[in-house]
């Protein structure tokens, strides 16, 4: 798997086309960023911590940050499909350990795009048609990886009209918040009170793990570095600016929604935003929200996929994967077999799972990924390349290691069976392809 990505963008020296400018891949993280969490989970903070949702939103967005600038440096250094898998393998060399990384971080895009496929078929769908769940599901899978099959372009291309829409949708939410504001109707000091019961630094670190949640998304950007053009310069940029976009937006969410709405009346609802701008008066259609709020919970499931795909791509390339997942089809060069395995899988958890548990598990599945991540970048600090990259100072990463660790102390034991459960279909994955490639080597000699 210690294949030297160098310094070069040229079409023949990768199986996937460089399609991907600043613009698109800033739009791309924005899309991935700004999508489900903040639509469907406001409420669930609010259970959590009370009013002071902005509390719990910070922390999250300090994690986010420090790892973020640990995948800049990774990325430009060693600009490769396969995200922090690869740089598992280049700090450790041990293959065993670089497919379960990357197959955690596959697992964690599966999980999430089954998560956004029951969101998707949830309350919002209903407001707007009555058709059963399970169904409703299973036909948005599909459709997101016929677009997945077309081309990383085509997706990142509908990912764009998406966005404008998801963060119409936001600045929606926003605005009414200040109308209802100004007009003296709303309570700001619901922003100071925090959940009954539920002391507050609990409650702070409790909503710290939803909150996070909604951030997830910018670590999916590392396995579409061999699509990127010049990935030194379009990573740092697109990266920390669309992070910096979400926390703004997500912050200026929370401040309104409670300002709006009391904390108790968003815990009850699954649909918060909606309620905000229903409660407003402002006269903003409920149907009209909930369409933008659908294409929101699409945006991210279709990106979460193209990660999980280009992720088994990536393991495949590696020689960790079957070969038949790095087979990519005349023309569109997508990874056909690892794209249907992707949607095949989604399909099955989201008709066995819920959104809740869900997307818990997508955040320790990722927490142990960014702590992989982390190690990995100290230990590949004293190992230098041709080209320029971006620098991270060691503390960075540092204190990114001690954050998530943090962060992990706030599962449950039902969600670290779940990952426990991931890493055993892992480790039976690895032994069987490693058992193939050894007959395969007998046969051929």
């Amino acid at each position: 798997m210690s294949k030297d990505p160098g310094t070069t963008t040229s079409k023949t020296q990768t199986g996937l086309k460089r399609a991907i400018g600043a613009p698109l891949l800033f739009a791309f993280i924005v899309g991935d960023t700004l999508g489900a969490g903040i639509y469907t989970l406001v409420g669930t903070m609010a259970a959590d911590v009370g009013g002071a949702i902005w509390i719990p939103l910070l922390i999250a967005l300090v994690v986010a940050l420090l790892t973020a600038a640990t995948y800049a440096e990774l990325i430009t250094k060693y600009p490769h499909a396969g995200g922090a898998a690869r740089y598992v393998d280049r700090a450790f060399g041990f293959p065993y350990l670089s497919f379960l990384v990357g197959f955690l971080m596959m697992a964690s895009g599966i999980t999430t795009a089954a998560a956004l496929a029951n969101a998707f078929a949830g309350d919002y769908l209903t407001a707007l048609i009555d058709v059963p769940a399970a169904p409703a599901a299973v036909v948005f899978i599909i459709l997101l990886t016929l677009i997945n099959l077309r081309g990383v372009r085509e997706s990142l291309t509908a990912n764009l009209v998406a966005s404008i829409i998801e963060v119409t949708g936001l600045v929606i939410v926003i605005v009414v918040a200040a109308i209802v504001l100004t007009s003296g109707n709303g309570e700001p000091s619901r922003l100071l009170e925090f959940a009954p019961d539920v002391p507050p630094l609990q409650g702070a670190f409790a909503a710290s793990i939803v909150a996070f949640f909604s951030f997830l998304g910018f670590e999916a950007a590392a396995n579409m570095a061999e699509e990127v053009r010049n990935p030194s310069k379009a990573y740092p940029r697109a990266l920390f600016g669309a992070i910096g976009t979400a926390g703004v937006v997500y912050l200026l969410i929370a401040l309104g929604a409670v300002i709006v709405l009391p904390p108790a009346d968003l815990a009850e609802s699954t649909g918060p935003l909606l309620a905000v701008v229903s409660a407003s008066g402002v006269g903003i259609p409920p149907g009209l929200f909930s369409i933008i709020a659908l294409i929101a919970i699409a945006n991210g499931a279709l990106l979460f996929m193209v990660m999980a795909s280009r992720v088994g791509y990536g393991l495949a390339e590696a020689e960790l994967l079957p070969r038949a997942f790095s087979r990519v089809l005349p023309g569109r060069r997508t990874p056909w077999v690892s794209i249907v395995v992707v949607a095949a899988l989604t399909i099955v958890l989201a008709l066995t799972g819920n959104v809740a548990t869900l997307a818990e598990t997508t955040v320790l599945l990722l927490l142990l990924v960014f702590l992989s991540a982390n190690v990995s970048v100290l230990v590949l600090k004293k190992d230098k390349v041709a080209h320029g990259h971006f620098t991270a100072p060691r503390i960075v990463p540092v204190l990114a290691i001690i954050a998530s660790i943090a962060l992990l102390t706030q599962q449950t034991g039902t969600i670290w069976l779940s990952a426990a459960a991931y890493i055993v279909v892992g480790s039976v994955l690895f032994l069987a392809a490693r058992a193939g490639r050894k007959h395969q080597e007998r046969v051929s000699t």
